[in-house]
């Protein structure tokens, strides 16, 4: 698990963009990978521990792909 920021995220579409060192160019992230309760969503900046996976095609144009998604307290 690593950190990430997120860099963008299209509610209304359920995905976004997660930026870490260890994922160069982006990582795929789905509403379903968010380990929340409640409405899951991000915000852009938002720091958060990411478990990704690099599932060797393209994710929508991104290398990587979450796994997991846990939001960091603040």
């Amino acid at each position: 698990m690593v950190i990430a920021t997120v860099r963008e995220w299209y509610a209304e579409e359920g995905w976004g963009v997660l930026d870490s060192p260890e994922t160069p160019g982006g990582c795929f992230g789905h509403y379903a990978d968010i380990r929340t309760t409640g409405h899951h969503t991000l915000s852009p900046g938002q720091q958060v521990d990411l478990t990704w996976e690099a599932p060797g095609f393209k994710q929508d144009d991104y290398d990587y792909r979450a796994v997991d998604i846990v939001p960091r307290s603040t």
